[in-house]
């Protein structure tokens, strides 16, 4: 997720329970030519991050292969390779949901990158380019042959976005025909949902996007854990705060782009949208700390019916 699983939040997800967390998306060109700017992408904590999947988009295996080894270098235990992204940028290189219309090129980036570094390598699918090529089937049967190690589906067309609904059949159907891991996407906004997609498809993991923003406690749920008291989540969202500051080169910068996160931990509070129209003009460290003790110490948790109404996603999602 651009702009989110950054460290920090990895971090703060790992200790909530979740069990493998894999970076934002990071170009293979960017990392194969050492880009300073992509380089920053990889930092990571080897204390909490195990493993330490590291995410990479790419169309061409060779190009692929040799990214793959500079990101070994700098610590990944797991190659996760997005071929499912459906934003334009990715997919007019020939990654992303791209790769769904070339299934031997999908199977040649895995057998090149695991041979380039020997490390596990995962990816992440959708259910194919349009409705008319709903290719998931043959893609994923050429990747487990290619000897991939694990298998994300999201089970939207590339047309689709993240509109409609997902096809969950689409992950039964995989789980039914591959002897690796399948792992279910799509539609999961609760530990309910989770735990009714194991049941429905027989997958072996549940992956969550969107839910988790603005909620690490659901990796917690997920395990039979309380959700956050008031005075917890005020706290966690500060740490989260201050540990982006760290994160951030510029502290002007850092705010700005913690903006989404206020607006994302914010939702189904009691008074979110003036909040967000306030943390919105927030410029300064000291003005995010004040405001968000201000706000979430008083906030009840009650959800309004518009309230996924009110929130951006694209931020994270394209």
């Amino acid at each position: 997720m651009a702009g989110v699983s950054q460290m920090p939040f990895r971090v703060l997800a790992f200790r909530m329970g979740a069990g493998l967390c894999p970076t934002e998306l990071i170009s293979a060109q960017g990392l194969m030519r050492s880009s300073p700017r992509t380089l920053r992408y990889l930092r990571y904590d080897p204390e909490v991050e195990r493993p330490y999947s590291l995410q990479l988009f790419g169309g061409e295996p060779e190009a692929m292969a040799r990214a793959a080894a500079v990101a070994k270098q700098h610590g990944a235990q797991v190659i996760d390779i997005n071929m499912g992204c459906p934003v334009r940028k990715v997919t007019k290189s020939g990654a992303g949901s791209a790769l769904l219309c070339d299934p031997l090129r999908a199977a040649r980036i895995v057998t090149e990158v695991r041979s380039a570094t020997g490390l596990p390598v995962t990816a992440k699918i959708r259910s194919g380019w349009d409705s008319a090529q709903k290719s998931y089937l043959e893609v994923a049967l050429a990747l487990e042959e290619a000897g991939l190690a694990a298998l994300a589906v999201h089970p939207r067309t590339r047309a689709q976005g993240y509109s409609g609904s997902a096809d969950w059949s689409v992950i039964t159907e995989l789980k039914r025909r591959l002897r690796m891991p399948v792992i279910g996407n799509g539609d999961v906004r609760s530990p309910l949902d989770a735990r009714r997609m194991l049941e429905a498809t027989g997958c072996d993991a549940v992956m969550i996007g969107r839910a988790a923003l603005g909620n690490p406690w659901i990796f917690r749920e997920l395990l039979g854990g309380a959700p956050p008291t008031p005075k917890e989540r005020c706290e966690l969202v500060l740490e989260h705060f201050r540990r982006h500051l760290e994160h951030g080169a510029v502290e002007r910068l850092a705010v700005r782009s913690f903006r989404k996160h206020l607006g994302w931990y914010s939702h189904g509070l009691r008074g979110a949208a003036s909040f967000r129209s306030e943390a919105n003009r927030l410029e300064r460290a000291a003005e995010v700390e004040a405001a968000a003790r201000r706000f979430f110490a008083q906030a009840a948790g009650e959800p309004s019916p518009d309230a996924e109404r009110e929130v951006d996603y694209r931020a994270a999602f394209g």
